[in-house]
Parts: C-alpha cells; structure tokens; sequence
C-alpha cells in the first residue's frame, strides 16, 4: 500500500490567509470599516475566529494585511505590464525619459486609477480615517505603505535636479507633496471628480514652479 501523503499545512495557511484577506476587503467594501467585524470575517472565510486572533490582533490589522498584499499584487502587475523588451521586468520605480512632466502624469494617472478603483478605494479609505484616531496603525500605514511610494517620487525629482529640470534649493520632499497633496485633498473630501486631467493640471503647475528661474 502506498504511503499517505501529508497535508502541506503552509499551503492550508497560505490559502486560510488569503481567504482572511478576501473576506476583509469584501467587507470594508460593501458594510464599510465600522460595521466590519472579526466574526463577519471569520464567517466570509471560513475559518475559525481563533484562526484569525492567532495571527492578528485586531480588525485593523488584518485589514492592513490585506491592503498591502493587494497593494503588492497590483504593483506587480502593473509592473508586469510596463516591462520594457522581452525579459517581461518590471520598470522599478517612476520612469524617466528625460521629460519630467511626462513621467509624473503618467505616474499621477496610474494613481487617479487605483484611488476611483472601487476595489482599492474603501480600504484606502477606512485604512485612512482610522489611521487619524489611531496613531499606530496610522504610523504602520505610513511606514509599510506611502513611505515606500513617497521615496520614487524623491529619486525622481532629484534625477530631475541632477539633470537641471528642478532648482538645486528644492526639497524633494516638499515638491512631492506639491504633486501628491492636491490630488489627496480632492479624492479625500469628494469635492470634484478625479480625473485624467486633473493629474496633468497639478503636474503642469507643480514642475513650473519648481523649474529652475531665469
């Protein structure tokens, strides 16, 4: 008689997680991050609610989890997609061709689509206001998630600095939140539509006032 083959429990727990992380979303999405629960996500994934304390503390975390993991699915698909020959790589960071303004547009327009992403948007949202009331989960988003985004746009604007395109007395720092912050304050408050040539008007005014003076 042949030998019974063992369960693969890394490959249970990877699938349990991923289950735990589908359900959250679904949820944040649909009954929003208040009336989301550890039990209802239990009960969407099919998993104990044990199962899910075993491996986070709280609703918030577990949501955290999630939006990084399907942040990093679509990074990598989006770098898939933006590979350059036939090595099928991606384009680390944010291009550059030599044309700033082309560069971030294209950047700022990737990322009108991800924030009108009904997928992506309720998590972003709910991670957003309790990370305001809760300093450590705010602190966690900020260093697990924008901080990483936040240093290609530095690289950028200092290539552009290096090439002459930016003032030498420009902080990257601050010339990014010229180009990250309006598009935040509209997608946050919902005053106006998200739009293409929104992303294009913030670049166009944001690179001539950081163009070097005459």
């Amino acid at each position: 008689m042949a030998p019974t083959k063992a369960p693969d429990s890394s490959r249970r727990s990877d699938r349990s997680r991923r289950a735990i992380h589908d359900a959250a979303l679904a949820l944040v999405t649909e009954v929003g991050y208040r009336r989301t629960t550890i039990e209802g996500i239990a009960a969407r994934a099919g998993v104990g609610k044990q199962t899910i304390y075993r491996w986070w503390p709280s609703k918030a975390a577990v949501l955290m989890d999630a939006f990084l993991d399907l942040a990093g699915r679509a990074a990598e698909d989006a770098g898939a997609g933006a590979g350059s020959g036939d090595t099928g790589e991606p384009a680390p960071g944010i291009p550059d061709t030599g044309d700033l303004a082309a560069d971030l547009k294209l950047v700022l327009r990737a990322t009108v689509d991800e924030l009108n992403d009904p997928a992506l948007e309720a998590p972003t949202r709910a991670l957003t206001a309790e990370g305001i009331v809760d300093a450590k989960l705010g602190a966690e988003f900020v260093h697990k998630l924008l901080d990483p985004q936040l240093a290609l746009y530095v690289t950028r604007l200092r290539a552009a600095q290096e090439a002459g395109d930016v003032r030498a007395d420009v902080d990257p720092r601050t010339a990014l939140e010229l180009l990250i912050g309006p598009l935040m304050h509209r997608w946050l408050l919902r005053t106006l539509p998200l739009t293409h040539a929104y992303a294009d008007e913030i670049v166009d005014c944001a690179v001539g006032g950081l163009a070097p003076r005459a």
